[in-house]
């Protein structure tokens, strides 16, 4: 059956339950204001033992209350996405835009050549004319076995094209595939291409492999393609002339798979590095990126990934095109984020890697007012509004070729080359507008977020998908630390935005709408909750050696508000997660990553920005390994967590860890001899000691009882108990 040209390409619906959860959010914010309320009340007088503690804990709470609020913006109006790919099929299937693909890596080592590749061939085997589809791996090591897997990758595309439309394969990484299949038990024509193609995948990873291996490419190799000449003048990866290979060009009639069908353009990128300029990272590579595309195919349409986050879902194209070409309302969207989604998180998530209720609560909030934050990886964009372009209600969609797109098809392929290598080069960005107005954002380690708020700001929306089948599939941290490392970056740039010239506090006010706003800051203050947080883990436990009670007494009225709040707000938050498609035990594990990451990874970025403000210090972009040795994977996969190095944040864990056992045996030891009268008026320090400790229950196997190489190191147990028991003894002699 047909359908109206009139008939929207998508359609969108509010969240159900919404009045339940705002009347349970008034009764919640009752309670805090109760808590408040006696904290105020009963602040001991000028000289009273406990005064200035007191007050700590007053501020503590009002931050918590807060930024509760905060937290509430992304939940008090969720919506929910779903596209009509009939209807665009049916309406545009002969005037699709031109989409061009951006893959990013940076370090051959924590990024294998063979992960990106595999990136690559699922982006480039989307349910989309070939011809108007092109592929661009962006390699900011600039590294000849990352161009040698590229090379080798655009030859396995031949036949991995024409095996994916024949077969209709999901997911469209080779190598994720081949990890969710054994051979077909289906018709046998569909068994004997498979071992035929898998046989042809493996022959080329043994291949890069053994490179990678020899540390170099072999001359035999190098011999074969006039694309090495250009390493000839290499000197490092931070300082190299601009590299830009075109190893497939649509617009060649040979560049053609096996069944005689064109294959997309791919594109290989290194842009120049110098060591006197600054690169700008991830913002830089996305920068060159747009730069040479719009030499080389000029797309409409923009999709970012990041090499490790292959595509999972063939037709999520045409889902991001469903909104981006919506007759109505389709002109005033900059761009579509999808979820990210992890495919080696363990069943009860050790580390909380999953983000998801990040992905599956938040987002979905700050779509009900305008739009998500764009995320970095996994979104597509118009062209025009990355590059500056100012949102007004005259503006409408134009698909239609441009002046630039007929001078690249009379080119030839040296000279699309040759033009590309002058927008790679650094002079191209000398006295422009390149990271201020046009482009990724310059001068921020979360360079995606700033740059999202800043096109929101200028009018555009954005929305926000998820569907059952994942768009996008990455890797998650399969460490502690690096799990942190990554939160402290993220916290760590977050929170400079609030000071940069795109503050949602000021710069977007009146720009976006407050529930944008708020959701924006309940990110932008992830580092200050460093110092509540801390408060609140050490002070009322180093109390109950001196059995001062902070805390009203259980006889006492105002128990109730501290109860209602902790119990209420525990078992929504556990409700949720479990709504969300987690476990309990998953829940559990969250919990205790919400209070690692306050503690760590928010302090340190606190600190870091605060020294940053005052010119003591600049940020600097730390890639996430995507790899892990044999041993650590196997731990991970058990859900066993990982220590096994030192660092400033693991020492402080400990410490925190042990300072709460120190006072939790303290307290049961007075119990002991005096009875349970004395908990008896310090119940909810007791039970908040307690519950720390039972959280840090990892930690104290990592540092007594474990013998792998995954538990804490000796020097890491020494300070660490060091550092607990001198403050301990310090409090306790004061």
């Amino acid at each position: 059956m047909g359908t109206d040209e009139h008939d929207p390409l998508f359609e969108t619906k509010k969240g159900k339950g919404r009045v339940i959860y705002r009347l349970f959010s008034v009764s919640l914010f009752v309670g805090i204001c109760l808590i408040w309320a006696y904290r105020l009340k009963h602040i001991p007088k000028e000289g009273e033992d406990g005064r200035w503690v007191w007050m700590g804990l007053l501020g503590s709470e009002l931050w918590f209350g807060l930024y509760w609020v905060l937290t509430k913006a992304p939940r008090w109006n969720p919506v929910y996405r779903h596209t009509f790919k009939d209807r665009l099929s049916q309406r545009y299937e002969k005037n699709l835009p031109g989409v061009d693909i951006f893959v990013c890596t940076a370090d051959p080592a924590l990024e294998p050549p063979m992960m990106a590749i595999n990136t690559v061939l699922s982006a480039m085997a989307y349910d989309y004319p070939t011809e108007k589809l092109s592929v661009y791996l962006s390699d900011d090591a600039g590294s000849d076995l990352t161009f040698y897997a590229l090379l080798e990758a655009s030859s396995f595309a031949e036949y991995w094209l024409p095996f994916c439309k024949k077969f209709k394969v999901e997911p469209r990484s080779p190598a994720a595939y081949f990890r969710s299949m054994a051979i077909p038990n289906a018709a046998a024509n569909l068994a004997r291409e498979f071992l035929v193609i898998k046989k042809l995948y493996e022959d080329m990873e043994n291949q890069i492999e053994n490179a990678a291996k020899l540390g170099r490419i072999p001359e035999e190799i190098r011999s074969k393609h006039k694309g090495f000449s250009q390493w000839d003048t290499y000197s490092s990866r931070r300082d190299h002339d601009p590299i830009v290979q075109i190893l497939v060009d649509r617009r060649d009639q040979n560049a053609q798979d096996v069944e005689g069908f064109l294959l997309p353009t791919l594109v290989y990128l290194a842009r120049e590095k110098r060591p006197q300029h600054p690169h700008n990272f991830k913002a830089g590579a996305m920068n060159a990126l747009l730069r040479v595309s719009s030499k080389i195919s000029n797309g409409k349409i923009i999709l970012n990934v990041d090499c490790d986050m292959y595509s999972n879902n063939s037709q999520s194209l045409r889902d991001a095109l469903c909104f981006l070409m919506d007759e109505e309302k389709g002109h005033e969207i900059a761009f579509v984020q999808f979820a990210q989604k992890f495919e080696n998180i363990t069943k009860n998530e050790i580390y909380s890697n999953s983000l998801r209720i990040i992905f599956e609560v938040e987002f979905h909030g700050m779509d009900g007012y305008g739009g998500p934050l764009y995320g970095g990886t996994g979104c597509f964009h118009r062209r025009d509004t990355l590059c500056g372009g100012k949102f007004n209600t005259e503006y409408k969609n134009d698909w239609s070729d441009d002046q630039n797109d007929q001078l690249i098809i009379e080119a030839s392929k040296n000279e699309l080359e040759e033009r590309s290598k002058e927008v790679a080069s650094i002079a191209c960005e000398e006295n422009t507008q390149w990271g201020k107005e046009m482009g990724l954002r310059y001068g921020c380690p979360v360079e995606d977020v700033i740059t999202g708020l800043s096109i929101q700001s200028q009018g555009w929306k954005s929305v926000y998908l998820n569907p059952t089948r994942e768009a996008f599939l990455g890797v998650a941290p399969t460490t502690l630390l690096q799990t942190l490392v990554q939160q402290k970056r993220w916290s760590e740039g977050d929170f400079q935005i609030l000071f940069s010239r795109y503050s949602p506090a000021w710069f977007a006010y009146g720009r976006i709408g407050l529930g944008l706003q708020l959701c924006y800051c309940c990110y932008c203050f992830w580092a200050p909750n460093c110092l509540a947080t801390l408060y609140y883990s050490i002070i009322p436990s180093l109390y109950l050696l001196k059995g001062i009670s902070l805390f009203p007494q259980i006889s006492s009225p105002w128990f109730i508000p501290f109860a209602y709040v902790m119990f209420a707000e525990n078992t929504y938050s556990l409700v949720e997660f479990l709504w969300s498609g987690g476990t309990i035990y998953g829940w559990w594990n969250d919990q205790r990553m919400w209070l690692y990451k306050r503690t760590s990874s928010y302090l340190f970025a606190f600190i870091d920005t605060v020294l940053k403000l005052v010119g003591f210090s600049n940020s600097a972009f730390v890639i996430t390994a995507k790899v892990a040795d044999q041993d650590v994977s196997e731990r991970y996969e058990n859900e066993v967590m990982e220590f096994g190095t030192t660092s400033p944040m693991l020492t402080l864990l400990a410490t925190l860890a042990l300072l709460n056992l120190f006072c939790f045996g303290g307290v049961i030891a007075v119990t002991s001899k005096a009875g349970l009268g004395v908990c008896e008026t310090m119940v909810l320090q007791v039970v908040l000691c307690g519950v720390l400790v039972l959280v840090n229950w990892p930690i104290y196997q990592g540092l007594f009882f474990r013998k792998d190489k995954g538990k804490l190191p000796s020097s890491v147990v020494v300070k660490s108990i060091g550092f607990a028991l001198t403050a301990c003894i310090f409090y306790t002699v004061l």
